[in-house]
């Protein structure tokens, strides 16, 4: 007669330990959940912190801005600060890593390579060239942009292969992309070189000069304040953009940085910064 109470007994001490058992399995599930989320909060900051180490060594990630490349960057008229998509890149990365940014704002390519190259800079904004390639390591190319020569209207040069003959002075920025390309590949003209890129167009009206290289978009905006300038058809170059770092620095910084770019790249970054900027003529790099 009492085998149903104690069957009874028996079932509900059975599921007192099956919800027991459960729960304490709920709640292993659950602190394994919140370990796992830590562990991977931890390797997160953990990653930013080895980044800033190898990528600004000072604590400070240090970029060089070269302003005299219009494509990249500029002094903003009202407030005097660079702007742009180099400037845009350069943001960026110092958030990823939760590093405090400085920008070091310089007129010339030539400068923004000898900062990057002696340390005195992190990381700069160029056009890939294996002169510069000595002491700095780039990135994949983010923008593309072309170069062009620049003529008065009443030059008998028609077109690019006409630059390079006996008698042509072609001014040049100097250490511009356009002054290391063309000093490898001119057999006949002579190169003049001014001191930065802006100072092309003045140097070679003053001067009653041939021809004036440089990037398409400067050429184009300086001709429009001086009467009597043409562009020649075509481009002369495409430029490949990168950021670079010092060469000295580890193979885990570079590594980081071309990682980076190639994220900015994929996700629209580089494509919006050149939209937001109303940069025309130069395009993401493949």
């Amino acid at each position: 007669m009492n085998a149903k109470p104690i069957e009874r007994t028996h079932q509900h001490k059975a599921l007192r330990t099956n919800l027991v058992r459960r729960g304490f399995a709920g709640l292993i599930a659950g602190l394994a959940v919140v370990a796992n989320f830590s562990t991977a909060v931890f390797a997160a900051e953990l990653t930013s912190a080895v980044a800033s180490t190898a990528l600004a060594p000072t604590g400070v990630l240090r970029v060089v801005i070269n302003v005299g490349n219009p494509i990249l960057a500029r002094k903003d008229a009202q407030s005097g600060v660079p702007v742009g998509v180099s400037v845009d890149l350069a943001t960026e990365l110092a958030n990823r890593l939760k590093t405090p940014l400085a920008l070091i704002p310089v007129n010339s390519a030539g400068n923004a390579v000898d900062l990057v190259t002696r340390e005195m800079a992190d990381i700069g904004f160029f056009a890939i060239d294996p002169v510069r390639g000595q002491g700095i390591a780039f990135t994949p190319a983010y923008v593309q942009i072309e170069g062009s020569y620049l003529v008065r209207d009443g030059s008998p040069i028609k077109s690019n292969e006409e630059v390079d003959r006996p008698g042509h002075r072609i001014v040049v920025g100097k250490g511009s992309a356009y002054d290391l390309f063309l000093t490898r590949e001119f057999k006949q003209a002579q190169l003049v070189r001014a001191d930065t890129s802006p100072e092309v167009v003045r140097y070679f009206v003053e001067n009653n000069h041939e021809v004036a290289a440089g990037v398409r978009q400067q050429l184009e905006s300086d001709a429009r304040s001086v009467p009597g300038l043409r562009l020649l058809g075509g481009r002369f170059m495409v430029i490949d953009q990168a950021m670079g770092a010092p060469k000295s620095r580890t193979d885990q910084a570079h590594g980081q940085l071309r990682q980076f770019v190639n994220e900015m790249k994929s996700s629209g970054f580089v494509a919006a910064s050149l939209k937001r900027h109303g940069i025309d003529g130069a395009v993401v790099a493949p």
